[in-house]
Formats: structure tokens, C-alpha cells, sequence
């Protein structure tokens, strides 16, 4: 192809993929992620050539339904081009076009591993794994949304593609902010709703610290009560159990890793040889408490250090963590290593049991598992039941139909969104003709 050539085929791949509004000039700092998400793929995925392999990992990750049907046919146009595409995803739609599937599991962390089912689409249905089930459920309009009488007005909002945009957000209820990637939605909630009640806690999926002395155990303070434990069962003072202090390997100084410096090249980071990549050094790791040195009680799961340890502030919030999902982490991973997903429910548990918060989470579904779908669902349903008020920026149509309200933005992306189509039950928009999203929720 000719350069003119190139520039059209990638013009025609970018309007193929729902980004005809965007101007080619637009910086790309302010796109949306569901933009930028598209962008990339038309980058890497507007070749010709063919007998290559792909491998995408959740590329429908934050993208609305509408605009996964569009990657969708990017992937089988790809794979009709005598291409072999390799996806991992979650989601229902690129499940359903799979010509081949792989499961894993049958839970996670230390429980899975394992290949479940591997087949054709039809013979996954009748599976009884995790993702045959989450399958089989269809998602249903909340049947007895809860009431509001009060709410937080935004009035106005003129942010990015938002056009003089005025609504109010329903205090104590379960509200589903939707609409096509680039619509309005972080903008409206993300930016202006925070903004005008800085009050709001946003939970929302960047990570905790990059460093890797953070960990679970340290986040939630359970790190500091498993050394009292250790130095008073062992008479020695709590810095001892401590990777950042006496208990530290002196060779990596309780990193588990250290860096050559290496002239003219890339640095390569390479496990300690003194301490194995266990961080501590052998003084610490001979002080134990019930049979079990420092590394040997931070590399248990929560699950398991749940049945190991009896002491209420090590316990209450370990089980948090267990509600959350993340059973099968350890307390002494870092979190500098965790998904945004597992980020984002770390980031919940703290939150379990409080009131009278508002919470804005900003797609809390990206990455997570029709099973992992249900289980957030009765969280942010506990939170509002404790008397909060939830409200989640959202594309999963599991998570939309069991919201008390639901904001939909539009009707497109860019210049053509940043209007409120509808606003109310999820029921009721199954009925707005204007709403993509409405489209993807059963009748």
C-alpha cells in the first residue's frame, strides 16, 4: 500500500470501530479509556498481513456492549484474514464468538490453574464450570428498585463534551451510571460530581504504591499486629519482623531482589542470593509464632491465615478481604503486583462497614469474572443497605439491570454524546429508544 493508501485503510478502521468523531488532531490525553482502548487496536490490528498470531488480553475491557460488538468484528474480520486470534476475556459477547475455547480454574490463586473445559462454544454451555453458568444467567431489570426522596443536584456541567448538563444523582440508592465509551460518563461523575461534593470516596482501580514493601497485610494494618504477636511470643522487640527494619536481609535490604548496575544496558533485576527472595535475613526467620517463622505465616492465603490465626484485629480484616473476593492473595504479596481489579476491592474492603459515605467507582467490573460480578454486586448492595449511597460509572449489563437508578449518557461518543437520555429505573430504559444501552438489557 501507498502511505495515502495506509492513512485511508487506518481512517476507515477507526470509523469501523465506532472513532468516526474524533478529529485526527486530538490529543490523545483526553480521550476516554474505552477511546484510547479502541485506538490502540486499530494501531496494532489495521495490518494486512495474514498467518499471524494475536494475542489480546481483554480487549473489551471498559468498552460499552455496543462498542464490543465493533472490536468483535475487528477480530473475526482478523481471523477470516487466515490469522489465529488468542483472547482472554471475561466477557459474554467475545465468548460467544469464539470458535474455540479454553477455561481455567476452577477458582483462583493456589485453587486454579487448571484447564476446566476446552471445546467449542455450544459444548461450554453444558459445562458446570464457573463460566458455563455465568453463561447461562441472563441478566434481569431489578424487579423492586429501592426509593429515594433525596438526592445531589449537578447543575450545569460544561466539562469536556458535556453540554450544559443538569441532573441529580439519588442519595441512599444503587445508581448505574451507562453509555457508549466517550459519552459523558466519567466527565459528569468522575470530574464535576466529585468535584461539587468532595465529601465523595472514590474507589477506582490505580494502584496502591509501586513499591514492593506495600502489601495487603500492610495496607490493612494487619501487618503491625502479626509482629506484636511474633515479639512478645519470641521476647524481642517488633522491628525485627520487619523487612524495612533489623529483620531485613542486609544483601537486598528486604526487597527479595536486587539490580546490578550494568554499564550501557538495560537493568535486570534478579532474586536475592542471600535471602532466596524470602526478604528477611536468618535471626528473623528463626523467631516463630505456633510453628511458623515470619515468611513462612505472610506466604499463607487470607483464606488459610483466616483458620491459622484466632485474634480478632488480625481476623476482622482479613475476613474483609475474604468477602472481597480475594481469599486466595497472601498478606505479604505486594501490591505493586496486584490488577486494577484486585486493587479496586482492596481498596473496598476498608469500606465494609461503614455509613453515610458516598462511593464512586469507576468501572468496578473491568476484568472480573461473571462469579466475581455477583459477588461485587452484594457488596456495593451491602454498602447501600448500611446507608450509603453508591454510584458506579458502569458497562456490565449484569450490573446496570441491578441498579436502583440508572443515568444513561449520549447518544454517541465525543461531540455527539454529553446529554442525559434517560434517567431511571433500569426497566424503564429497556424503553428509551435513543439508549445503546438500553439495547444490550432483556425486555
Amino acid at each position: 500500500l501507498s502511505i495515502a493508501g495506509q492513512i485511508g485503510a487506518y481512517r476507515r478502521h477507526m470509523v469501523q470501530v465506532g472513532l468516526g468523531y474524533l478529529s485526527l488532531d486530538r490529543r490523545t490525553d483526553t480521550l476516554s479509556g474505552g477511546e484510547a482502548q479502541r485506538l490502540k487496536m486499530v494501531r496494532h490490528l489495521g495490518s494486512s498481513l495474514s498467518n499471524i498470531t494475536y494475542i489480546l488480553d481483554e480487549p473489551t475491557a471498559g468498552l460499552h456492549p455496543s462498542d464490543a460488538h465493533r472490536i468483535g468484528e475487528l477480530l473475526l474480520d482478523l481471523r477470516d484474514r487466515h490469522n489465529t486470534v488468542l483472547v482472554v476475556e471475561h466477557s459474554r459477547q467475545m465468548l460467544e464468538l469464539a470458535d474455540h475455547v479454553i477455561e481455567l480454574g476452577p477458582l483462583a490463586g493456589s485453587q486454579g490453574g487448571e484447564i476446566v473445559y476446552q471445546g467449542d462454544l455450544e459444548g461450554l454451555k453444558a459445562a458446570g464450570t464457573l463460566t458455563a453458568s455465568a453463561m447461562r444467567e441472563k441478566p434481569v431489570p431489578n424487579p423492586a428498585p429501592k426509593p429515594w426522596m433525596e438526592g445531589y443536584a449537578i447543575e450545569r456541567a460544561n466539562l469536556h463534551n458535556l453540554k450544559d448538563v443538569s441532573v441529580t444523582v439519588p442519595k441512599g440508592v444503587l445508581t448505574a451510571v451507562t453509555g457508549v465509551a466517550g459519552s459523558g460518563k466519567s466527565s459528569l461523575i468522575c470530574w464535576e460530581f466529585v468535584a461539587r461534593y468532595p465529601e465523595a470516596v472514590v474507589i477506582d482501580q490505580k494502584p496502591i504504591g509501586v513499591s514492593s514493601r506495600s502489601t495487603p497485610a500492610t495496607y490493612t494494618g494487619v501487618m503491625d499486629e502479626i509482629r506484636k504477636l511474633f515479639a512478645k511470643e519470641n521476647g524481642v522487640g517488633v522491628q525485627w519482623f520487619s523487612f524495612n527494619s533489623k529483620g531485613a536481609c542486609p544483601i537486598c535490604k528486604g526487597k527479595g531482589e536486587i539490580t546490578p548496575e550494568v554499564a550501557f544496558a538495560d537493568p535486570v533485576t534478579i532474586r536475592c542470593e542471600e535471602c532466596g527472595g524470602r526478604r528477611y535475613n536468618p535471626t528473623a526467620l528463626g523467631y516463630t509464632f505456633q510453628g511458623k517463622n515470619i515468611e513462612e505465616v505472610m506466604s499463607l492465603t487470607i483464606d488459610q491465615a483466616l483458620e491459622w490465626f484466632n485474634q480478632p484485629k488480625i481476623t476482622a480484616p482479613l475476613s474483609a478481604l475474604q468477602e472481597v473476593g480475594l481469599g486466595y492473595m497472601t498478606p505479604g504479596q505486594p501490591t505493586s503486583t496486584l490488577s486494577g481489579g484486585e486493587t479496586q476491592r482492596l481498596k473496598l474492603a476498608s469500606e465494609l462497614q461503614r455509613s453515610g459515605n458516598i462511593y464512586v467507582l469507576d468501572e468496578p467490573t473491568t476484568g472480573l469474572h461473571g462469579r466475581d460480578v455477583a459477588r461485587l454486586l452484594e457488596l456495593l448492595r451491602r454498602l447501600v443497605d448500611q446507608g450509603n449511597t453508591v454510584v458506579v460509572v458502569e458497562h456490565r449489563p449484569e450490573l446496570i439491570a441491578a441498579a436502583d437508578w440508572v443515568i444513561d449518557m449520549g447518544p454517541g461518543g465525543g461531540n455527539r454524546g454529553g446529554e442525559v437520555l434517560f434517567a431511571g429505573t433500569p426497566g424503564a430504559l429497556v424503553n428509551c429508544k435513543w439508549s445503546e444501552t438500553g439495547k444490550c438489557l432483556p425486555l
